[in-house]
């Protein structure tokens, strides 16, 4: 069973709805937020990424960052840039990137949930952004950005949806990167609360630090409180949970920015060794079981072979694990993902043409992934298993600064 709670959301006001919502604190760096923000002295941004307003040389992590953040938080809420609902309520929340849609309820979900593992994670968090999340959320006593959930279509949900958003919408608008938001207020959310009761797993797409940060929020609240009633709005975080059909999922491909001491001539060989390649390839695969591979100017096709999968493990059966196994480790000598400074991780809609700027300007070897399947996703979270490093990107992106829930 999921559970979905109503809240009292803070929210701007919705003609400057636009102008404070901004995007994801983790999808920007400072420069970029900094840029974002400028001339904007209600963008979101200054309260997820306050250093933008701090010397350029500070630790994003010291205290004066999360007590700007607060600062910054509180003047939009006395400036009445943020007003609080008086209501209880749900939401639902539209977007939409050219010819795709997805629409899901905004709410509060169930940290108990997550912790006993009925919202069910696929990747490791570490444990220094998990402390930033942590000391963010507590500084301001809110969350301020949703995470991303996924749960398995449902056709009362979806019933619930098409016959809720006949309504005029709360908030309706194009922003800067050409992604519509349009979000409706719910307050008799008790048809969605009862649907939810029946679902048996939520799945946590994007945000897993943003989670488990609620997590250890709850933990921390529990210790100063010493005594709680289990229903304080701690005990719950925000996210926006769509229906897994609705997803859309760009691949996470990678730069690697020199080939371990190895010519060019000679990788290719070691890669030829390896796979089927076929030369003047694809730019993007567009099937599983193909890589692109960009090197010395020129795009190639790798294609694996079917006994390269262990289909008796879900992790095992993905192209980057394939890719991890075969090339990354033997070859190009990068064990951790994670800590290997030579390998960056580049996602998104169009992210093969950022590739070839980077081969092309720095040199070094690219390659380029067919998506990751939401199916592939649910399946290695179902078995308790993590995928590799940066395997997904999820896009459009939710804005942060339209809903924000306080505890």
């Amino acid at each position: 069973m999921a559970t979905i709670k109503s809240f009292k959301a803070l929210r701007p006001k919705p003609e400057i709805a636009e102008k404070v919502s901004s995007v994801p604190y983790d999808v920007v760096n400072r420069e970029e937020a900094k840029k974002l923000a400028e001339g904007n002295p209600i963008s979101f941004l200054h309260v997820i990424r306050p250093e933008i307003d701090l010397p350029a040389d500070i630790d994003p992590y010291d205290d004066a960052v999360y007590n700007k953040a607060r600062e910054n938080f509180l003047k939009l809420v006395n400036e009445n840039i943020l007003i609080g609902d008086n209501e209880k309520a749900i939401y639902l929340y539209r977007l939409t990137m050219g010819d795709h849609s997805q629409i899901g309820i905004a709410a509060c979900y169930s940290v108990d949930e997550y912790d006993r593992g009925i919202i069910k994670r696929h990747e490791l968090t570490r444990k220094d952004k998990e402390d930033d999340r942590l000391k963010h959320m507590l500084t301001l006593s809110a969350h301020t950005g949703p995470v991303l959930l996924a749960f398995k279509s449902n056709k009362e949900i979806n019933n619930l949806l098409n016959k809720s958003i006949k309504n005029a919408p709360l908030y309706d608008f194009t922003a800067e990167d050409n992604v519509r938001h349009t979000l409706w207020r719910i307050t008799d959310d008790d048809p969605f609360v009862e649907v939810f009761n029946g679902l048996p797993a939520l799945y946590i797409a994007d945000g897993h630090h943003r989670a488990a940060g609620a997590s250890r929020v709850k933990k921390e609240m529990i210790k100063r409180l010493r005594k709680i009633n289990g229903d304080e709005e701690f005990n719950y975080f925000l996210a926006v949970a769509f229906p897994d059909n609705q997803l859309k999922i760009y691949p996470y491909n990678r730069y690697i920015k020199e080939l371990n001491g190895i010519s060019t001539e000679d990788f290719l060989e070691k890669v030829r060794g390896i796979f089927k390649v076929v030369d003047n390839g694809m730019v993007e695969p567009d099937r599983k079981g193909i890589i692109s591979m960009y090197l010395n100017g020129k795009w190639y096709e790798l294609h694996i072979p079917e006994n390269y999968y262990d289909h008796n493990d879900p992790v095992k059966s993905l192209d980057l694990s394939v890719f991890q196994e075969k090339v990354l480790e033997p070859i190009l000598g990068i064990v951790d993902q994670k800590k290997d400074t030579r390998i960056d991780f580049v996602g998104g809609p169009n992210s093969s043409g950022r590739l070839k700027v980077l081969v092309d300007n720095e040199g070094g070897v690219a390659f380029a992934f067919y998506p990751v399947s939401i199916n592939e996703l649910m399946a290695i979270a179902d078995a308790g298993k993590i995928m590799p490093p940066k395997s997904t990107w999820f896009a459009p992106k939710l804005r942060s600064g339209l809903l924000v829930h306080r505890f």
